[in-house]
């Protein structure tokens, strides 16, 4: 899954998408114990989809949070009183 198309999801089809890829990611890694896994690099592959997943989703906490602080400091600005 590419970048782009986990910016077109909506907040909790993220975090479904990011708890079965935790899922998978530890199924993969018994299997890996086990030494059952036929394709190592769907390991890679997880791991990577779980970092672009929480990158996403920090960008848009931090985008959530820029768009509040214009408001609230504007709001301090206006009460202060002139002197």
């Amino acid at each position: 899954m590419k970048a782009i198309e986990l910016r077109e999801m909506s907040d909790e089809q993220l975090q479904a998408t990011l708890r079965e890829t935790i899922d998978q990611l530890f199924r993969l890694r018994i299997q890996a114990q086990t030494e059952r896994l036929d394709a190592p690099s769907e390991l890679r592959r997880n791991r990577r989809l779980v970092a672009r997943i929480k990158t996403e989703q920090r960008t848009r906490e931090l985008a959530a949070e820029t768009s509040e602080v214009p408001v609230a400091a504007a709001a301090a600005v206006e009460e202060e009183p002139e002197s």
